[in-house]
């Protein structure tokens, strides 16, 4: 039985004044971190107003959700930047930066710095996020700069594993609850066009790529203690400004995901039509857990509560009940520009989740 029936992916709308703080160059370190200590407070407090079990400080100290390890570690050209093509939005999304160009070398943890606010002010569970080891080589491996430190995608993915791995050690060392992994590669081999990508661009076989991934993300949790631990894994098809860049159903990845991955859950897109059915759900393993994001954190249109009770319905034909749980299907701001409704239709989309998670589980 999953404990969180009421999720969320991690991050949360960053207000103006915080906006403009990151933005301020000459603005002082210290006065940065009062601004994100007063607001990570209030949603740590709307959090629990609104009946959630676990809490995370919405992700409003970083830049992005993986900025935590470009902060943390030397060999990156923060200039370098490599182009994506983004899609049904209207912000400016389409560019990417850090390009390795030397052995990257951790000069510092990943996430102490949020642990440690957190632990002295959550009511409740802690959930922290950390960026596979899979996310940097299909966006930091720049052919002509980046070969000159590493041969190949694969030798600079297999040096940042000991980076991940010993900050998930760290962190369940320090009391965290819930440790998530989030996962946007892995939708590049749902998608035709990104496996072709990797085929052609990265000249790697796509099931081949696909088996490292996995190995990659067990091996950033082999070894690490697990009682009393959730272990999660979450897969998105791209979240910056509203916008995405890939589409198409689990099935491609559905057996090997869900059986070979070492993760207690599951943290899954289902929002719209460009995640597919549920079927591909029949692969999850029993007792692991599936969170459902069906409520779309990209638009400010609330959803209706008795489609998505239905819709997981419909999912428990694959999955029990008692393994399921609800969500929205990613970060309201996985980038720190955030995605294009307001901090209010956020709380409303959050309240939802909560009132349909009561609803569907009797709580």
């Amino acid at each position: 039985m999953f404990k969180y029936r009421a999720d969320h992916v991690g991050s949360l709308l960053r207000p103006q004044e915080l906006l403009d703080a990151h933005r301020n160059p000459n603005l002082s370190s210290q006065k940065r971190n009062e601004i994100e200590n007063k607001h990570i407070l209030r949603v740590i407090e709307r959090q629990e107003e609104l009946g959630f079990e676990v809490f995370t400080d919405g992700e409003l100290r970083r830049r992005g959700f993986m900025s935590d390890f470009h902060e943390s570690v030397d060999g990156l050209d923060k200039d370098g930047s490599i182009a994506r093509a983004w899609h049904g939005g209207v912000a400016d999304a389409g560019r990417l930066t850090g390009i390795v160009v030397e052995r990257v070398k951790q000069k510092k943890r990943l996430t102490k710095h949020e642990v440690d606010f957190l632990k002295q002010h959550c009511p409740g569970d802690i959930k922290m996020t950390v960026p596979t080891a899979n996310q940097f080589p299909a966006v930091a491996y720049k052919k002509g700069l980046s070969d000159r430190a590493y041969k190949s995608y694969s030798d600079f993915l297999w040096d940042i594993v000991p980076i991940i791995q010993s900050e998930i050690q760290a962190l369940v060392n320090e009391g965290v609850r819930y440790i998530q992994i989030d996962a946007p590669r892995y939708s590049y081999y749902v998608d035709p066009k990104w496996r072709r990508y990797i085929q052609e661009e990265m000249g790697v076989d796509p099931e081949q790529a696909l088996d490292e991934a996995i190995r990659v993300d067990n091996t950033c949790l082999q070894g690490v203690k697990r009682e009393g631990v959730v272990f999660a894994i979450h897969l998105c098809r791209g979240n910056n400004q509203s916008k995405w860049y890939a589409e198409g159903g689990y099935d491609p990845i559905a057996e090997k995901f869900f059986n070979q991955l070492d993760v207690d859950a599951f943290l899954l897109e289902y929002e719209s039509e460009r995640a597919g059915t549920f079927e591909p759900l029949r692969f999850v393993p029993r007792g692991k857990a599936v969170v459902l994001g069906l409520v779309r954190s990209t638009i400010p249109q609330l959803e209706i509560q008795e489609q998505l009770v239905r819709r997981m319905e419909d999912a428990s034909r694959y999955v029990p009940l008692e393994n399921l749980a609800l969500s929205p299907q990613c970060g309201f701001a996985s980038t720190m520009e955030g995605n294009l409704l307001t901090e209010d239709e956020q709380w409303r989309k959050l309240q939802l989740v909560v009132e349909t998670a009561r609803k569907v589980w009797s709580l």
